[in-house]
C-alpha cells in the first residue's frame, strides 16, 4: 500500500511540474543524440556524438556539463565539475562579503550653532564618512529663520568644504518646507573604509604589543644589573661591641 501510495504521489507531483532543479545536466544526464562539444581549455571541438563527448570526459577523467541547453544542438563543456561548484561558491561567498548595505546616518543643526556644538557635529560628520556612510545633513529654521535661508546655505557649504577630505556633496542644499537638506557622500567605499580599519586596527594592537615587550625587556635588564650590583659588592662587616673585646677565658 506505502509503494502504491508513493506512485501515486509521484505521478501527481510529476503533473504538477515537481521540483525543478537549477543544476545544469552532466555526463549521462544529458540526452540528446550531440552536442556542441568546448574543451577544458575554452576551445571549440565542434560537433560530436553524444557517446563520443561522454568518451573525451572519461579519458581526460573529467565531466561533460551542459552549459548552454536552450542551444541547437546543445553546447556542453568539459571541465571538473566539483571544482567548478567549488569555485563559484567561494565566488559567491566573497560577493557575499563584500556586498554593502547603504546607510544615510542623519545630522541636524541649527542654522545659529555656536562653535563649540559645530565642532561637535563635524566630528561626528567625519567619522560616518571615514566609516564609508553617507550623511545627510538636516538644517532646520524656526521663526523668524526662515527668512533668512541663506544662513542654512552658507552653514551647509562651510560644513561640505571642513570634511572635503573625507566626503563630497552627493545631494546638492535644498529646501524642504522649514528644513534645508543636504547628501554627503563618502570618498571611500564602506568596503575600503572597512579594511582601512583593520589595518589601523592591527598597526594599533601590534605597537601596543611591541610597547609592552619593550616595558618587559626594560624591566628584566634593570632587574639583571641590579642583581649583578648586589653580587659585586663585598659583605658587609659585622660591627664589634664591647662584648666582642673581652676574653673569652674570663669568667663573668
Amino acid at each position: 500500500m506505502l509503494l502504491h501510495a508513493a506512485l501515486r504521489d509521484g505521478h501527481r507531483n510529476s503533473h504538477l511540474g515537481g521540483h525543478i532543479s537549477n543544476e545544469p545536466r552532466i555526463n549521462e544526464r544529458i540526452r540528446v543524440p550531440e552536442v556542441r562539444l568546448v574543451g577544458p581549455a575554452g576551445e571549440q571541438v565542434g560537433i560530436v556524438k553524444i557517446d563520443q563527448a561522454l568518451q573525451l570526459a572519461r579519458e581526460g577523467d573529467l565531466d561533460l556539463v551542459e552549459v548552454a541547453p536552450m542551444a541547437r544542438p546543445p553546447v556542453a563543456k568539459l571541465m571538473d565539475y566539483g571544482k567548478f561548484k567549488y569555485e563559484n561558491a567561494q565566488k559567491a561567498r566573497e560577493s557575499r562579503r563584500n556586498q554593502t548595505n547603504t546607510i544615510i546616518k542623519e545630522m541636524k543643526l541649527r542654522p545659529k550653532i555656536d562653535g563649540h556644538d559645530y565642532e561637535t557635529k563635524k566630528g561626528h560628520v567625519v567619522r560616518f564618512l571615514k566609516g564609508g556612510d553617507k550623511v545627510k545633513i538636516t538644517i532646520m529654521f524656526r521663526g523668524r529663520e526662515q527668512s533668512r535661508p541663506e544662513l542654512g546655505f552658507n552653514l551647509l557649504k562651510r560644513l561640505a568644504e571642513d570634511v572635503q577630505e573625507f566626503g563630497f556633496i552627493e545631494s546638492a542644499p535644498k529646501q524642504d518646507g522649514r528644513n534645508m537638506l543636504m547628501v554627503l557622500g563618502p570618498t571611500k567605499k564602506k568596503t575600503e573604509a572597512r579594511e582601512e580599519s583593520k589595518v589601523d586596527r592591527d598597526k594599533r594592537m601590534a605597537d601596543r604589543a611591541a610597547a609592552q615587550e619593550a616595558d618587559r625587556a626594560a624591566e628584566a635588564e634593570l632587574r639583571a644589573r641590579h642583581q649583578a650590583e648586589t653580587a659585586a659588592k663585598p659583605p658587609k662587616q659585622k660591627k664589634r661591641g664591647p662584648a666582642d673585646n673581652m676574653d673569652p677565658d674570663i669568667d663573668l
